[in-house]
């Protein structure tokens, strides 16, 4: 089918709504039937229609801190989740996506919300996609991939010919060395949580100017410094395993998707190359395509007042009163 497609505006000047993330709220937890613990940081109204964000990788809950002036605006409930073995959240033998879903779903029951929407970015997109394949439509309302790191969706690492040299290394050790994956996973964790002027600095190198303008502001540089850091609490192997996953040929597939997502994409990201989610939009019968030009991959943050505003109008959510509205 042809892709449903709506305008985005281009990318302006990297000024960031609300781009001073607030303090950190309390952590809680939410006990699965099989024992383990989600760790998950909340952000925005707590009376408002539930978002269950996926953060990208490396990263953690506290991604929830980019989010959540634009939540607040749009009245939504947004939490977002450490996945298996990452941050605070228990590690997880035999990860599968089917799972996942469960999981997430587990979450709404437990903040108990019928309905709700899921979202991820990056390496969280994935996860939104499974949750489109596996979430019966009568509860999940919502779901946008940002900038997803699409990998696996037509086979093992099958958009490596459009990866930098860095990324198509990753997906080849993941799916053919995992002792090497794994090194290269640890050091990175060791610079994310070390020595994180360089961190970002290399990050700074490997993205476009826009993307450099948004990761020139100080609060928002430290509070995504401090989400990637947050990754490793437990060492590496809970993103190493998240990564495995995205790069392998996924189980479930995404062309018998029929329900609305909506694929939002930067079309100048230099870490995810449009042509990747504009090949799963165009396979997807419900896909709903949102370019972006002249962005990056932080369109996730630069748009975020964009994406969230279509999930809290899909869910439902009030309007904010301008007298309530964060500076």
């Amino acid at each position: 089918m042809d892709v449903t497609e709506r305008e985005s505006r281009s990318a302006g000047p990297a000024s960031v709504p609300g781009s001073t993330p607030p303090p950190i709220g309390p952590t809680r937890t939410v006990a699965t039937r099989d024992g383990r613990t989600l760790a998950y940081l909340e952000v925005g109204d707590p009376r408002g229609p539930l978002v269950i964000h996926n953060h990208g990788g490396p990263s953690s809950r506290l991604e929830a801190r980019l989010l959540a002036s634009s939540a607040a605006r749009n009245r939504l409930r947004l939490v977002c989740v450490d996945r298996p073995g990452i941050g605070q959240s228990s590690p997880q033998e035999g990860r599968t996506y089917s799972g996942w879903a469960d999981d997430m779903t587990t979450i709404a029951d437990a903040l108990a919300h019928q309905e709700f929407g899921v979202t991820g970015w990056s390496e969280g997109g994935p996860w939104a996609l499974a949750a489109a394949a596996y979430i019966d439509p009568l509860r999940l309302r919502h779901v946008s991939s940002i900038a997803g790191g699409s990998y696996g969706a037509f086979g093992d690492n099958w958009g490596a010919s459009h990866l930098s040299k860095a990324d198509a290394l990753g997906g080849f050790l993941a799916l053919h060395f995992e002792p090497g994956f794994r090194l290269m996973y640890a050091a990175l964790g060791i610079t994310a949580e070390h020595f994180r002027r360089t961190y970002i600095e290399q990050l700074r190198k490997a993205v476009n100017d826009h993307d450099r303008q948004v990761l020139l502001q100080p609060e928002l540089a430290t509070a995504f410094c401090e989400a990637s850091a947050e990754c490793f609490a437990h060492g590496s192997a809970g993103l190493v395993r998240d990564a495995e996953l995205l790069y392998r040929h996924w189980p479930f597939d995404v062309t018998a998707i029929e329900r609305p997502v909506h694929l939002w994409q930067g079309m100048d990201d230099r870490l995810v190359p449009p042509v990747i989610n504009k090949t799963v939009a165009e396979r997807m019968p419900g896909a709903v395509w949102h370019p972006v030009e002249g962005a990056g991959h932080f369109v996730a943050i630069d748009s975020v007042d964009e994406w969230l505003g279509v999930a809290a109008a899909e869910l439902g959510a009030r309007p904010a009163t301008p007298s309530a509205l964060p500076d």
